[in-house]
């Protein structure tokens, strides 16, 4: 469990829920040694296993590196594509956040992970 300040899960949630409204699932806020789920959908079961996809999610660590100098240009978020959802992944400043989503345009998962990008860049990571 992180002690993430609690004007730091508004924001996250906040600009989560305004870029993409209803279609979020859920939203999780990492670091390399912990995991805290800071918004679950009603509709949607709590069982899921926050600590396996927090070990996966934390490669991302590591694979910012890896593009650094590509002529890609620099690293910005990542979206997985999965059979019920997706899955959108920011990491800044050695924190990061993942949202699951159901379908949205394109262009509303860019505005995501601009969104999260810009509040994880306000606060030091706990």
């Amino acid at each position: 469990m992180t002690q993430l300040a609690e004007t730091h899960r508004e924001e996250l949630c906040s600009a989560a829920r305004t870029t993409a409204g209803d279609e979020i699932r859920s939203i999780t806020y990492f670091t390399e040694d912990a995991v805290e789920q800071l918004y679950l959908r009603s509709d949607l079961d709590r069982t899921a296993d926050l600590v396996g996809f927090a070990e996966n999610e934390r490669q991302g660590f590591q694979s910012q590196s890896l593009y650094t100098g590509t002529q890609l240009g620099k690293y910005r978020f990542t979206v997985r594509v999965f059979e019920n959802g997706y899955l959108t992944r920011v990491i800044a400043n050695n924190h990061g956040v993942w949202v699951t989503a159901d379908a949205m345009d394109i262009d509303r998962f860019e505005e995501l992970g601009a969104a999260l990008a810009g509040v994880l860049r306000t606060f030091d990571p706990a």
